[in-house]
């Protein structure tokens, strides 16, 4: 039950850093709004496992209203933020066809990243992202149709592009996407197409630096890279992409690689929501804040996650992760309830526990509290453990370990990788089968895909 005499704190957002201070917050001597577009907060870090047939979508997501049950002071509003009046204190939230008014006394907003074009419409219109579970849905029935599609091609040319997927980007989530994708043909596909002795899927990885995983030690690097060679995927270093089209990418080195899947990973941004903020934002739209996470020049107003800029002791900004995000939110839920009762604000001090990336079945590197470095199996094995401890309900880590066990032994069986149905018939704009032929080549200019890009590398270490 609502008490109206306590403060009211509303959060924008049920990402990570939302839903760690709408938990923080429960049961508190304040009342929770909690808004987000959708009714479920997803695990990201396993989206790729989503968009390669691995797991099934409802087994990373857990609906915002489950969590929150039996929670008293803990509400759910579904909708859209429009705008935020900080002057009035009042967040305007889009839901059942009309603009809500909603007031608060303490704002968080924790409204994540998207993908970064960097100003480029081609690159945006010709390429997938894996931020949302919609994102790895259409990716995965784009790849499935097309598979479909070069079955039943006679031109050889054609049948190739169609199955050559390029992603974009070194760091943990090019890898790991990289890696999933090769695994699906060759584990799956390639024997449900075993009668075309001709259809072979190419995966390709674009980084432009001279290295995969930079903020890695030079020993994980190389592995990285030795285990993306044994697996099959083709690795691309100091490559740039010089145009992007529906069927194609060319390179600075004048290299063209004739495609319709094109995956970007290499460029992150904070939500548009900062602007909502009006005040000055720094690299990659995100949002100053003091120490105690309040946004500089916003009273009562606090910034979390992905959205938040500030700088760690050496003076390099806290990395756009997950940790990071969760370890925020619940300071800022923390802060409040201190406010409010006269007490003094801590400051964010990040517990920092390493970071991973997966790259097939028995194929991760992991670098443990930044001092110990595994590969390989017990990498891969570790970063299991970390990603199934971190998904939220029972019932979803119960149901991700079944799928990972019986994808690792049954993976040459005919209905391992099971989540292979073509639900829908909405089309992806970039690349539904058009023709080669009718290419409408677009000059975008350099882009330069690097791992530092992607700083919103989602580990679940710290």
């Amino acid at each position: 039950m609502i008490n109206q005499h306590h403060p009211k704190v509303v959060i924008i957002g049920a990402g990570f850093g939302g839903l760690y201070a709408a938990r923080t917050l429960a049961n508190k001597p304040v009342d929770v709004v909690l808004i987000d577009r959708h009714n479920f907060h997803t695990f990201t870090p396993l989206l790729y496992q989503v968009a390669t047939c691995g797991l099934e979508a409802e087994e990373i997501a857990y609906p915002v209203r489950g969590i929150f049950r039996g929670e008293t002071n803990v509400r759910f509003l579904l909708g859209e933020v429009t705008n935020i009046d900080h002057e009035a204190r009042q967040v305007h939230v889009r839901t059942n066809g009309a603009v809500h008014e909603e007031g608060y006394d303490y704002l968080i907003v924790a409204a994540g990243s998207v993908a970064s074009y960097f100003g480029n419409e081609a690159l945006k219109q010709h390429s997938f992202v894996l931020k949302t579970l919609n994102d790895a849905v259409n990716m995965r029935h784009h790849i499935l149709k097309l598979f479909e599609k070069a079955a039943w091609s006679d031109d050889k040319a054609y049948q190739d592009a169609l199955t050559t997927m390029v992603v974009v980007g070194g760091g943990p989530t090019g890898l790991e996407s990289a890696g999933a994708l090769y695994e699906l043909y060759n584990h799956v596909l390639r024997n449900e197409y075993a009668h075309l002795r001709d259809m072979e899927a190419r995966v390709i990885l674009i980084e432009g630096t001279e290295t995969l995983l930079r903020p890695y030690p030079k020993y994980l690097q190389e592995q990285a890279f030795k285990q993306l060679e044994a697996l099959g995927v083709e690795v691309l270093l100091n490559e740039q992409i010089t145009e992007f089209a529906h069927d194609h990418i060319r390179l600075k080195s004048e290299r063209v690689i004739n495609t319709y899947t094109v995956i970007w990973s290499a460029g992150v941004e904070a939500s548009p929501l900062a602007k909502m903020l009006d005040v000055p934002l720094q690299k990659a739209g995100r949002v100053p804040v003091k120490l105690t996470l309040e946004v500089i020049g916003r009273d009562n107003i606090y910034v979390v996650g992905d959205m938040s800029y500030l700088e760690d002791p050496k003076g390099q900004p806290y990395p756009m992760l997950i940790p990071v995000a969760n370890q925020q939110g619940a300071l800022t839920a923390r802060n409040i309830v201190r406010r409010i009762a006269g007490q003094p604000e801590k400051t964010f001090s990040y517990d920092d526990r390493g970071i991973m990336a997966t790259i097939g079945r028995s194929r991760a590197v992991a670098w443990l509290f930044y001092k110990v470095q595994l590969t390989g199996y017990l990498a891969w094995v570790a970063w299991l453990g970390f990603h199934l401890i971190a998904l939220m309900g029972f019932r979803n880590r119960l149901n991700v370990f079944i799928n990972w066990v019986w994808n690792y032994f049954a993976f040459r069986l005919p209905d391992a990788y099971g989540h292979r149905m073509i639900l829908t018939d909405e089309q992806h704009p970039p690349q539904e089968y058009k023709d080669l032929t009718h290419s409408a080549n677009v000059s975008v200019g350099e882009y330069s895909p690097t791992s530092a890009s992607e700083a919103h590398e989602q580990s679940p270490t710290g």
